[in-house]
């Protein structure tokens, strides 16, 4: 019992610092906004998948709100703490709904994708818009949807293959 508990705490260690080296290391500007769009939600999405709503949100919040205080976005710390654990919240959520339902594991990593791509969207416009105003808030909006959708389309690439790897090592709950 032991070994598991140590295991899940390593694993969401990994999982949190995946989530701030892929935002940080390959950054796509974004014209005018100041942003960058960034492979990182792939790793939001498959924290709350691996490890859950709860140890996953977490997991998925720190690491994401980690590459914000280091990349220098400080504003946006906590607005990327509660938005990035809500959505691996939300992805583990219906990740496990879905595959209850049907067995079909990626069509909950693609739900999950789905759910993180609203969320993103909404979870930074709505903030911005006291930040910066209605136009600068609703032109981000479209670089956030691409960052949802490249999340997507790259943790349902990655979920088969650390699914692989997690159970190699007896820790995936999926």
């Amino acid at each position: 019992m032991q070994d598991q508990k140590i295991k899940k705490l390593v694993l969401a260690a990994l999982f949190a610092a995946l989530s701030c080296v892929m935002t940080m290391v390959v950054k796509i500007p974004i014209p005018g906004t100041g942003g960058y769009i960034h492979p990182g939600d792939a790793m939001v999405i498959l924290c709350g998948i691996f490890l859950g709503p709860v140890t996953g949100g977490l997991a998925a919040g720190i690491g994401s709100a980690m590459a914000d205080l280091l990349g220098g976005y400080f504003i946006y710390v906590p607005i990327t703490f509660i938005v990035k654990g809500l959505v691996a919240l939300l992805a583990a959520l219906a990740f496990d709904k879905v595959r209850k339902a049907n067995g079909k594991a990626i069509v909950g990593v693609i739900i999950g994708g789905v759910i993180d791509t609203v969320v993103v969207v909404i979870g930074y416009w709505l903030p911005e818009i006291v930040m910066y105003g209605f136009a600068a808030a609703t032109a981000s909006m479209l670089p956030n949807m691409v960052q949802g959708i490249s999340g997507l389309i790259l943790s349902a690439v990655l979920y088969p293959i650390l699914s692989t790897v997690l159970k190699q090592i007896d820790v995936s709950r999926a």
